[in-house]
């Protein structure tokens, strides 16, 4: 099982911010955190510092194990830790059925790198945050 390196560790949270009191992100989802959501995230969630690094730590081997079942083919460490970022961001079951994971795994990773900046819509609307994300992703995946 590959591992999340700090190179996607540190992209992460470039992007993510830790943010100790919850709020919603653009899609109205509560967050926490360095980025968590899920139930047990709402209205008045609050957390310390050492409950946002554990629930990073959850939060990235789910996406971790996403990509690892989704890949069929070996990837740089580089090019791991970018679709973990991305998973991590769009959710495992996106990844999963992405033409950008289907081109990885047959080894056309020109045409998967061109797939990252297709992933920054919020609702249908170009988001310039997400533009950067995916823009740092595909530095990553392509170094």
């Amino acid at each position: 099982m590959n591992t999340l390196g700090s190179n996607g560790e540190d992209l992460i949270k470039s992007f993510e911010s830790l943010r100790l009191t919850a709020y919603q992100d653009q899609r109205g989802i509560w967050t926490c955190g360095w980025g968590h959501t899920g139930s047990d995230v709402v209205e008045g969630t609050t957390c310390t510092p050492e409950q946002a690094e554990a629930w990073f730590q959850l939060d990235t081997q789910v996406a971790v194990a996403g990509v690892d079942g989704s890949l069929t083919t070996n990837v740089s460490q580089n090019q791991f830790d970018a679709l973990v970022s991305f998973a991590f961001n769009v959710g495992v079951g996106a990844e999963a059925h992405s033409t950008l994971i289907r081109l990885v795994n047959a080894r056309n990773f020109a045409g998967a790198a061109a797939e990252f900046p297709k992933w920054s819509h919020v609702n249908g609307v170009p988001n310039a945050g997400l533009l950067r994300r995916r823009e740092a992703e595909q530095t990553l995946f392509l170094s």
